[in-house]
């Protein structure tokens, strides 16, 4: 129920002087940035809402669905800590503009879009488009907003990503229910259009100019780009993510096997590769010692598997209550709404809980989130909507993957030094979108295994596949959970 948040510079310094009308321009810096911001999480659920119609109108394969999903994670989990040094490179309004015309462009052909195998490819841009964007909001607030302005600045921030995720839901089972103009999913995408046309005027405007003082860089020359190591991870990603999603579907042939064996050798090389570049003084994507920081491999693992169960919980539960029960899409928005606003929520408040409960609060959060999935399934086994207590768990799910993301990354950040925390950052939000994908490959193709042995899509009965699906995704938050206790009792 998230988007993560981009490496944000360190020590930098506020831009916009206390000249008249100083405010008003903050003000519009704010709002423009922020909805730049408040697009990520709205696409990544509002079309999640449209899997379904998707599916049936473009008579796409469970595996096309689930790259359509996917597809977007892909480019952006892998470009986004690029986009964070083009920025550095070129100045943030630019990466900004650049980022949100690619972005906006790529909806406008993903709502156009014929088949399949357009779509997909139009995703993987949209994604590139918003790995350059996204880096570029929290840049803008730490050059612009000092002292108390960046204390509400980044509350807003963090106010925006929840109300994002809950937005999603809804908007877009209203978009697909109404099916405006007989365009069916199509608006999911194509609300973006407009959105980001408006902000591109309203940028040009507002945000401060890279080359003067207003949009001073930070000290230092700006690190390299290192297209090596962004080729050899994608290589990896991809090698790995495409047969774990076409694999079941075409009974798991050699090449598939021969694909991910390669993707493990691509990725040792990258590892090698980065460390190499890391020792000769170079500026690698994933710096080795952030890497070998006292917890912070225990921090990714947690990650990875919170993130997973996230992605693989909402792409298995659209498919299970639209296709299997019925739902309209709008019914089915409704029905996530709880979810997301108490990840939001819980997200914002868990700091002030009290400090016995804080040494608690991650293996807590990935107790909750095992129980309360396996509660789900078990609800929804038999077809039914599984009443009152539905929204109890669906509850639970949000407040316990809040509980075992927030934490950890508050605390993984908190453990490297300061001159590591661009660095970091940019590994743990790399690291949470990998987690998404992982979430759809893995438990988006064990469910649609299960659904495909019991009837063809479109009339079938899916409530085994998602007790399956779901007994799966608390075992992995289970083991978060685990490796929780472990970190607490050291």
């Amino acid at each position: 129920m998230t988007t993560t948040t981009s490496p944000a510079p360190a020590g930098s310094t506020p831009a916009l002087s206390k000249a008249p009308g100083t405010d008003n321009r903050r003000g519009r810096l704010l709002a423009v940035v922020l909805a730049a911001q408040f697009m990520a999480p709205l696409d990544v659920f509002i079309v999640n809402v449209a899997a379904p119609t998707i599916r049936t109108e473009l008579h796409a394969s469970g595996a096309g669905l689930q790259l359509v999903i996917a597809g977007y994670t892909i480019t952006y989990a892998v470009l986004l800590i690029t986009g964070a040094r083009l920025g550095e490179r070129v100045g943030h309004r630019r990466a900004y503009l650049g980022g949100l015309a690619v972005f906006t462009a790529a909806s406008l052909a993903c709502g156009l879009a014929q088949g399949t195998g357009e779509l997909i490819a139009f995703r993987l841009v949209q994604g590139a488009g918003s790995a350059v964007l996204i880096p570029q909001v929290l840049s803008l607030i730490q050059r612009n907003f000092a002292g108390e302005a960046r204390v509400k600045a980044l509350g807003a921030y963090a106010a925006v990503l929840a109300i994002g995720a809950a937005a999603g839901q809804v908007l877009g089972g209203i978009l697909v229910s109404a099916d405006l103009f007989g365009t069916g999913w199509r608006p999911v995408f194509l609300v973006n259009v407009p959105v980001g046309l408006v902000l591109l005027v309203m940028a040009v405007r507002v945000l401060p100019h890279d080359e003067d003082g207003r949009g001073e860089r930070a000290a230092g020359p700006a690190r390299g780009l290192d297209l090596p190591g962004l080729v050899l991870l994608g290589a990896a990603v991809s090698l790995f993510t495409v047969p774990l999603v076409l694999g079941q579907e075409a009974d798991w042939p050699l090449w598939s096997w021969l694909s991910m064996a390669s993707a493990v050798v691509l990725f040792a090389l990258f590892c090698a590769y980065e460390s190499r570049l890391a020792r000769r003084g170079g500026a690698p994507l994933i710096a080795p010692r952030v890497l070998r920081t006292p917890g912070i491999g225990l921090a990714v693992f947690r990650i990875v598997a919170g993130m997973a169960v996230n992605a693989g919980f909402l792409f298995a539960l659209t498919l299970h209550l639209q296709g299997g029960l019925g739902y309209s899409p709008l019914r089915a928005g409704l029905t996530f709404a709880p979810t997301a606003a108490v990840f939001g929520l819980v997200g914002v408040v868990w700091r002030r809980w009290p400090e016995a409960l804080q040494r608690v609060l991650i293996p807590g959060g990935f107790v909750l989130t095992a129980v309360s999935t396996a509660s789900v399934g078990l609800l929804l086994r038999d077809g039914g909507d599984g009443g009152p207590w539905l929204y109890v768990a669906l509850v639970g799910v949000g407040g316990g993957l809040s509980l075992g993301f927030g934490p950890t990354l508050t605390r993984a950040l908190a453990l490297v030094r300061a001159e590591d925390a661009a660095d970091s950052s940019g590994l743990l939000a790399t690291v949470t979108q990998l987690g998404q994908l992982t979430g759809v490959a893995c438990f988006g193709a064990l469910f649609l295994n299960r659904l495909e042995l019991q009837g063809p899509p479109g009339a079938y009965s899916s409530g085994n596949a998602l007790l399956v699906c779901f007994y799966a995704l608390a075992s992995v938050a289970a083991l978060g959970a685990v490796s929780g206790l472990v970190r607490m009792r050291r």
